[in-house]
């Protein structure tokens, strides 16, 4: 059984950045929202496209999608169910969950798509 959710578009063009993995956190990553994750292969770091200095191995051009929560850690299937509309629609994401909630990467120029998916599966923009 799907889940219907409320969601919010966030302004702005964020960026999805690869670095090494045992490069310290970039003292540039700025903006409202910042996600790091370092891995055994990789440092990931999502920031506003605009903070991102030249010579970063990065894709910009992301619209954001905030999923709103807050969800219990133990909830099962929300993120399935956000993803999958967009996976139907053809529509690329980047997921990030949080404590809180999920959030949603999409291109910013497949942004229009993306709604109309998610809409059209029951979901709401608020």
């Amino acid at each position: 059984m799907a889940i219907m959710l409320d969601f919010r578009v966030h302004p702005g063009e964020w960026a999805v950045c690869r670095l090494e993995p045992a490069e310290p956190f970039p003292s540039w990553a700025a903006g409202s929202f910042i996600s790091v994750v370092r891995t055994p292969k990789e440092l990931s770091v999502v920031c506003a496209a605009e903070a991102v200095p030249d010579g970063v191995r990065a894709e910009p051009g992301w619209a954001m999608l905030e999923l709103a929560g807050p969800f219990g850690l133990q909830t099962t299937g929300v993120l399935a169910s956000f993803l999958a509309p967009l996976a139907g629609g053809g529509v690329p994401v980047f997921a990030i969950s949080t404590y809180d909630t999920d959030w949603v990467l999409v291109p910013k120029a497949r942004l229009a798509d993306a709604l109309r998916a998610l809409k059209a599966a029951g979901h709401n923009e608020i």
